[in-house]
């Protein structure tokens, strides 16, 4: 039964082989004169004028994890769209009820002016 997964194997070993290989010959044949300028901390072309460490806006991560919340939840429409004609009115309905949360959330959300960016 082993038999069955030695091209999975070989196609693996192949890959490692390809990739160990490419940044090999990358390594080897790249110039390698890094000069005072580019060896320094800041490439960006001005030194830094403010602490790495300072604070964040809350808008920063209130619009990620609005993004992300909205976005899985939208990502639950592609498989219930492949099944509909499997899951009849009540996986319809049961999609219509989270549609209808989801936009009560979204509703809510915008009022509060978590979309409002000053």
């Amino acid at each position: 039964m082993l038999e069955n997964y030695l091209p999975i194997l070989i196609f693996i070993i192949i890959g490692l082989f390809v990739g160990v290989a490419a940044m090999g010959m990358g390594f080897m044949l790249s110039p390698h004169n890094p000069d005072e300028e580019k060896g320094s901390r800041y490439e960006c072309g001005f030194e830094a004028f403010e602490d790495a460490r300072m604070k964040f806006d809350v808008r920063f991560y209130l619009v990620a994890i609005l993004f992300i919340l909205f976005d899985l939840e939208i990502a639950f429409f592609f498989p219930w769209a492949v099944v509909l004609d499997q899951v009849g009115p009540v996986g319809f309905w049961a999609m219509m009820i989270f549609l209808g949360i989801l936009v009560i959330g979204f509703i809510y959300e915008w009022k509060k002016g978590a979309l409002e960016w000053e």
